[in-house]
């Protein structure tokens, strides 16, 4: 009987847990609302042009020994680039 009225006091262990979660979804990584605004910048955006047309030239051939990775490390790297120089520069 104490141990209902425990549970009917403080809800059940379950409510809390679905609580939590709905709290976890709501978070953003701060990392990545810097990498979407980073990825609008021009340089950003040209690289990704070039990647998402070598996809689109890779994916229409049968038989290709092409596979990108030059034009994903660019949009990666400018990208990062990017990142860095905004979050370095908050931090001083």
């Amino acid at each position: 009987m104490v141990f209902e009225e425990k549970m009917i006091m403080n809800g059940e262990p379950e409510d809390e847990e679905e609580e939590e979660e709905e709290e976890e979804e709501d978070m953003v990584d701060p990392i990545e609302t810097m990498r979407q605004k980073c990825e609008e910048a021009e340089h950003c955006v040209d690289t990704r042009e070039r990647l998402e047309e070598c996809e689109t030239r890779v994916g229409s051939r049968s038989s290709t020994m092409e596979d990108c990775t030059e034009e994903l490390f660019d949009f990666l790297h400018a990208r990062d680039h990017c990142v860095a120089h905004k979050l370095f520069h908050s931090v001083k």
